[in-house]
């Protein structure tokens, strides 16, 4: 086993390499130590001078569904003042931020490898909004869960920037987020506080450190694995495994038959099979409702390609059920997903999307870590 040291675990140990005389952390459960610290308690431990925290959607401690967050002002762990950020952009942002007083932002918040995962965004939006203050940004950097060694899907065409992608990367984007900050090309004073001892193809199993659950329905390493397949289906009529125990790995609908599951194994995809189950969701699409659909088991992460799988399972939908498949959400949301219009046309068109899956690649830099 790899022990990495993650950028928190560095800057407990030395709050110097953050600089400023004010911090504002912005993390959630993700943000801990090897041995499970909150980082917010392991820098004050350090004498670091963190005085407010900032939470990303689903709140700071984890506990809002999808598209939701919490709403407290002072955070009870540690007393410190405790500012809201999700679904805040721009001048509004500005304003959270600079009421904090802070002249540091340090963010702290796992990503899991997929471009329309909210977290990535969230320092986006706060990126630039250091940028027009003149603030300094601290990243500590962790591990992408699905290795680094693999870029997969066409760019985010900027006509469908959103909160689920607001950058040109792929759909499963191959890096960490310290590299996406330094990708992102910002003008301010950026500092990536790097991984000790990770690697490109290391497995998350092998760097010793826990998972934490990242948001309310990503329990596991398979989830992450499954979301930039899956995730996808948020955009349809199907239920996307949200109120049931394994999310992203199930997905269903009332009008699915026996012809699904067998479709989906037929087209032997490297490295996943499919297994023919049924699931009530508790909440959420078809909440009460017995669906008959399929879980995902990827068997081989290495040959694994999960937007080719994604793209094929949504052919396979179309398909088999033209006339019950539908778009679901917001407007556009599909097209946000992708990150395009192309894929909602082609599927409407009864072609075959997976022409729209470029071979993957080796992601390219800026790269901070071989």
């Amino acid at each position: 086993m790899t022990y990495v040291r993650t950028g928190a675990e560095r800057l407990a140990t030395d709050p110097a390499l953050a600089g400023g005389a004010r911090l504002g952390l912005i993390t959630n459960p993700t943000g801990v130590l090897p041995d499970l610290t909150p980082t917010a308690d392991a820098l004050l431990a350090a004498g670091a001078p963190l005085t407010a925290l900032f939470g990303p959607e689903h709140g700071i401690r984890g506990t809002a569904q999808a598209a939701g967050t919490e709403h407290d002002t002072v955070d009870l762990r540690t007393g410190l003042p405790l500012h809201n950020t999700h679904k805040i952009e721009g001048a509004a942002l500005d304003e959270v931020v600079a009421a904090a007083g802070v002249d540091t932002l340090v963010f702290d918040i796992a990503d899991i490898g997929t471009r329309y995962y909210t977290y990535v965004w969230t320092m986006y939006d706060l990126m630039a909004s250091a940028s027009r203050l003149g603030l300094r940004f601290v990243v500590l950097d962790r591990p992408n869960p699905l290795g680094g060694t693999v870029q997969e899907g066409p760019p985010l065409d900027p006509e469908y920037a959103s909160f689920v992608g607001r950058f040109p990367i792929p759909q499963r984007h191959g890096r960490t987020i310290g590299e996406l900050a330094t990708l992102f090309g910002f003008d301010l004073d950026l500092s990536v506080v790097t991984m000790e001892g990770w690697r490109r193809g290391t497995g998350f199993a092998a760097t010793g450190l826990p998972w934490v659950m990242p948001s309310v329905n990503m329990p596991t390493v398979d989830t992450a694995f499954a979301y930039p397949a899956t995730g996808l289906f948020e955009g349809t009529n199907f239920s996307e495994g949200r109120g049931t125990t394994r999310p992203f790995e199930l997905v269903g609908a009332p009008y699915v038959d026996e012809r699904f599951a067998p479709a989906l194994a037929a087209l032997d995809l490297p490295g996943v099979r499919f297994r023919e189950t049924w699931f009530t969701p508790t909440f959420h699409k078809h909440a009460g409702v017995v669906v008959r659909g399929v879980q995902l088991h990827v068997h081989d992460r290495d040959a694994y390609r999960p937007v080719l799988t994604g793209l094929s399972m949504l052919h396979v939908a179309r398909t088999l059920y033209p006339g019950e498949l539908a778009w679901w959400g917001p407007e556009l949301f599909m097209d946000h997903l992708w990150g395009s219009g192309m894929l909602t046309a082609c599927l409407d068109a009864g072609e075959d999307p997976r022409a729209l899956c470029p071979e993957p690649a080796h992601p390219e830099g800026p790269l901070l870590y071989g």
